[in-house]
């Protein structure tokens, strides 16, 4: 159990810790208002933490004892490196529930990368583990976003869908796609449920989001490898894509993503037009890439 000096300790660390971040680059917008205090704002810190001010309040005041999930979400939240995960934890009296395993970073086989190389016209991304986007080609940032403007450790396709306006406002039948994409995230629950990653992202998504929690509970899972996507994009209007995805030959658990139109149909047409205005500062550098 942690002791009082521990506690305000805890919370010297929490508070020393979001002054040395800014909201750019942990993702938040910047305010016009001037700041009275270095780095991040209290809210602002709960806000990553997806905790209530209050709650985060308390913590850092030593008035409340975090929980094993909240650690690992303010773990992620603060960018805390191993060392000061493992200071955290000690802190708080939670050393117990420290994850044991750090999971390798996650790196884009070559032969996916050749792939997203030869697909120019053909919006494709590599997912990884938990949905996350490994990697992207200049199609699939002018269909999606520009995924390299999202700050690397929220690069998650089930994430964007539920937390990113623009990708929300791009599916024509938003529920059916994030309901299928909580099923997929679910079968990545069951192959490796002690994933801390997993836990942090679903609990996050568990209180940003009711439908999320609703669909997260019913356990309805899917391992589909094609559909179609019916898109509205504020460019070229409306796209009926066939969307097929591939998973590697090894144990990795990437997956290809391609997203093709119909040869002549009005979606084809569109796509072409889409793609061809892909800023020419991008061919240099075709495959943007995470190792996150």
């Amino acid at each position: 159990m942690a002791s009082h000096a521990d506690s305000r300790a805890l919370g010297d660390f929490l508070k020393s810790r979001r002054a040395q971040l800014t909201p750019k680059e942990c993702g938040l917008p910047e305010t016009a208002s001037s700041r009275r205090v270095a780095g991040l704002r209290r809210e602002e810190a709960a806000r990553l933490a997806v905790i209530s001010v209050d709650y985060y309040t308390r913590l850092e005041q030593g008035r409340v004892r975090a929980s094993a999930p909240v650690l690992a979400t303010l773990a992620r939240a603060l960018r805390l490196d191993g060392d000061q995960q493992r200071y955290l934890y000690e802190l708080a009296g939670r050393s117990d529930a420290l994850p044991r395993h750090r999971r390798p970073a996650q790196r884009v086989r070559p032969a996916m990368r050749r792939l997203l190389d030869q697909l120019t016209h053909t919006p494709a991304l590599v997912l990884g583990k938990r949905l996350d986007i490994l990697a992207w080609n200049p199609a699939a940032v002018a269909l999606y976003t520009d995924f390299a403007e999202v700050p690397a450790g929220r690069r998650n396709y089930v994430r964007l869908l539920f937390a990113d306006s623009v990708m929300r406002g791009l599916h024509r039948d938003w529920k059916h796609d994030a309901r299928e994409a909580v099923a997929a995230l679910r079968m990545e629950a069951a192959a490796d449920p002690d994933d801390p990653e997993l836990r942090c992202l679903v609990t996050e998504l568990t209180a940003l989001d009711p439908e999320f929690r609703t669909w997260w509970a019913e356990h309805h899972v899917t391992s589909a490898t094609h559909g179609t996507k019916q898109y509205h994009h504020p460019l070229v209007g409306g796209l009926t894509l066939d969307c097929d995805t591939w998973a590697g030959s090894d144990d990795s658990g990437q997956r290809l993503m391609v997203l093709t139109a119909e040869p002549g149909s009005a979606s084809h047409d569109a796509l072409r037009i889409l793609t061809s205005w892909t800023p020419e500062r991008t061919a240099p550098d075709p495959v943007r890439e995470t190792t996150s």
